[in-house]
C-alpha cells in the first residue's frame, strides 16, 4: 500500500461494497451519500496515481468492478419500475375504455 492513497482506496472499496447493498435495496439516498464519499476518497488518491502499488491498482480495479455491478443493479431496478408503470398505464386505459361504454341495458 502506498500510504494515504492506499488507505483511501481501501475505504473506497468498503464503500463500494456498501453501495452494492444499497443498490440491492434501491436505497437512493444511501447510494448518493456513499457515492459522494467514495468519490471524495478516490479524488484524494488521484495525486499519487503514478506511484500506486500493484495492490492499490488491484483495489482500484475491484472498486471499478463493484461500481459497474451497482450501476447494473440500479438499471435493473429502473427497468422493473418502468414495467410496473407501463402496466399501471395499461390498466388505467382499460378502465377508461370499459367505463366509457357504460353498462348494457
Amino acid at each position: 500500500m502506498s500510504g494515504r492513497a492506499g488507505a483511501a482506496l481501501e475505504r473506497a472499496l468498503v464503500l463500494s461494497q456498501q453501495l452494492i447493498a444499497a443498490a440491492e435495496r434501491s436505497d437512493l439516498q444511501e447510494l448518493a451519500r456513499l457515492d459522494a464519499e467514495r468519490l471524495r476518497l478516490l479524488q484524494s488518491a488521484e495525486p499519487e496515481r503514478g506511484s500506486l502499488s500493484a495492490d492499490d491498482r488491484l483495489i482500484l480495479a475491484q472498486v471499478s468492478e463493484l461500481n459497474d455491478r451497482a450501476i447494473g443493479l440500479m438499471e435493473h431496478n429502473r427497468r422493473g419500475k418502468e414495467r410496473d408503470l407501463d402496466m399501471a398505464a395499461v390498466g388505467r386505459r382499460a378502465v377508461a375504455a370499459y367505463s366509457a361504454t357504460g353498462p348494457e341495458r
